[in-house]
């Protein structure tokens, strides 16, 4: 899929940012780094990067928050027709301060490509797999909405990057493409209730190699629509054998696995587009790992959503655009659970939201968004509130937000 395409449907898609096909309408949009990823770059070293910044209004809270999100830098460079590689340096949150949370300078990639043939190459190092809809395509300008779906932050959590070694590939008499990974897998330590698996990603900081983990997906166009399917599964305990034991824990690469399955379509005709997507976490011997480590983390974790769209400058001739959409989500972070205690479900976990917004783009590269986000959440569970504070209120399982950002890309 890393590559420039041509009319679908009266569309234009176009490589986005990490190797993932986007729609502009009537417009074809290269980044540096998308001209370097199709070897038709005219520079053999380029310059790329993507940024964002947004305002949120929590309703409940009665509070409000500006903050610079992000901002990437991409450096990559082509040896040979053969042989490239590409870097991605990212600052979250403006800065890094000593002593104050918040803030984080990482690699958000770091490769090489090996070019095998026209319709297959490899890739090795730090790189994002495809998984979901967002986490190869998560440039600001190539999503509706100032956040971030957050199917794709709380279940596949987004620009999920591990070292590794992938193939991506397609097929010569079909419109099917492929792609296979080797990986570092997910450390049980790190997961927290309330956060799914995100804190168990190493991010290619010492990463522990004893366990490892697969990643496949399948992708396939057919007129307007566009269909994937991918799928995850590894290890989670990276102890050795000794250390394991003592833990009542499996080792090896795939011991005490976590297995994550995704399916989303993707549908695009003049002005109209829409979206949905579905995914799945078990982890079946998550009981093991409550018991180890004293957390209270679920068995079972779901997530989908469904979004559609207009875009109101679609006739206009030039590359404007202006886009209303509305998306509905559901989650659930503690969907089954082990039986008490070696779990606690926590109503709080299971969320609905309704984000309702608009994104204007006066040139294809830069957008201007705004949203407001309806949330509703199951009730609070009493055994799960420790020393609550004097003058805390009652929690309240709905409450809105609004939002407004900025990003760009090149």
């Amino acid at each position: 899929m890393r590559k420039v395409a041509g009319l679908v449907a009266g569309f234009v898609i176009t490589v986005g940012g990490y190797g993932q096909y986007r729609t502009q309408a009537q417009q074809l949009v290269l980044s540096n780094e998308d001209s370097l990823n199709a070897g038709i770059s005219s520079s053999k070293t380029v310059l790329s990067g993507y940024g964002s910044a947004f305002y949120q209004r929590d309703f409940n809270k009665q509070e409000s928050v500006l903050n610079l999100e992000r901002a990437v830098l991409f450096v990559g460079h082509q040896f040979n027709n053969k042989i490239s590689v590409f870097s991605e340096l990212e600052i979250e949150d403006a800065k890094v301060a000593g002593g104050e949370s918040g803030g984080e300078v990482s690699m958000e990639q770091l490769y090489l490509k090996f070019n095998l043939n026209p319709k297959q190459y490899i890739i090795a190092g730090l790189f994002v797999p495809r998984i979901g809809l967002l986490n190869e395509n998560h440039l600001p300008v190539n999503f509706n909405g100032v956040e971030r779906p957050l199917v794709e932050q709380q279940i596949i959590p987004a620009t999920w990057r591990e070292l590794g070694v992938a193939l991506y590939g397609s097929l010569n008499h079909a419109p099917v493409n492929y792609s296979l990974a080797l990986m570092s897998g997910l450390n049980s330590v790190g997961f927290e209730h309330g956060s799914g698996i995100r804190e168990g990603r190493a991010e290619g900081r010492n990463a522990t190699a004893n366990n490892l983990a697969v990643t496949a997906s399948v992708q396939s166009n057919w007129r307007d629509f566009k269909f994937q399917l991918s799928g995850y599964a590894g290890g989670t305990v990276g102890l050795n054998k000794r250390s394991a034991d003592s833990l009542g824990l499996n080792s090896g690469a795939f011991g005490t696995p976590i297995f994550l399955g995704e399916a989303d379509v993707q549908y695009n005709h003049n002005a109209f587009s829409a979206k949905a997507l579905v995914t799945y976490i078990s982890y079946p011997d998550v009981d093991k790992v409550n018991t180890a480590y004293a957390k209270n983390v679920a068995s079972g974790m779901y997530g989908a959503y469904a979004e559609v769209g207009c875009n109101w400058l679609y006739n206009n001739k030039t590359n404007k655009q202006f886009i209303s959409f509305v998306r509905a989500e559901v989650f659930d972070l503690n969907a089954t659970t082990p039986a008490p205690p070696k779990a606690i479900y926590d109503g709080t976990e299971k969320q609905t939201h309704v984000i309702i917004g608009l994104s204007y783009l006066p040139i294809p590269n830069v957008v201007i968004k705004t949203d407001v986000r309806l949330m509703h959440t199951g009730a609070q569970n009493p055994d799960l509130v420790i020393n609550p504070a004097p003058n805390a209120l009652p929690y309240q399982q709905n409450n809105s937000f609004f939002n407004l950002g900025i990003g760009y890309s090149f």
